[in-house]
């Protein structure tokens, strides 16, 4: 998996790498049972303090994306509690609703946007 951490952003390194993870996941460039790179590998790799990709496995296990194997290290283990993750998204998306609606989005350019966010996931995972 290539991670791309963009230095000039403003988002914190570790969330960069905690959401490229994810969408790793979602895409189905990362799979169940997929090992991620020991947290030295990775900081290497990126260039970056083993710290910050500790806090991003970390959070990533909180949040059920990894488990924590002695032996394998970061595991992906998708966690499949809808309920949380329906309770999880609503609470994301209050904000980023009410900003859009103060910026004059449409309902209906909110649901074509989500539409074609699902259907790049979609394809991603029949493939």
């Amino acid at each position: 998996m290539v991670i791309e951490i963009d230095f000039n952003s403003s988002e914190a390194i570790y969330m960069q790498l905690m959401n490229q993870i994810i969408l790793g996941i979602a895409t189905s460039r990362l799979q169940e049972g997929d090992a991620l790179p020991s947290v030295r590998q990775l900081a290497d790799h990126i260039g970056i303090n083993m710290h910050t990709v500790n806090k991003a496995y970390s959070l990533l296990r909180q949040e059920g994306f990894v488990t924590i194997d002695r032996r394998r290290g970061a595991v992906i283990a998708v966690d499949a509690d809808k309920a949380k993750a329906m309770e999880e998204l609503k609470k994301n998306l209050v904000v980023a609703l009410a900003k859009s609606c103060c910026r004059n989005v449409s309902r209906e350019d909110v649901h074509r946007m989500i539409d074609e966010i699902f259907e790049e996931y979609s394809t991603e995972q029949e493939l």
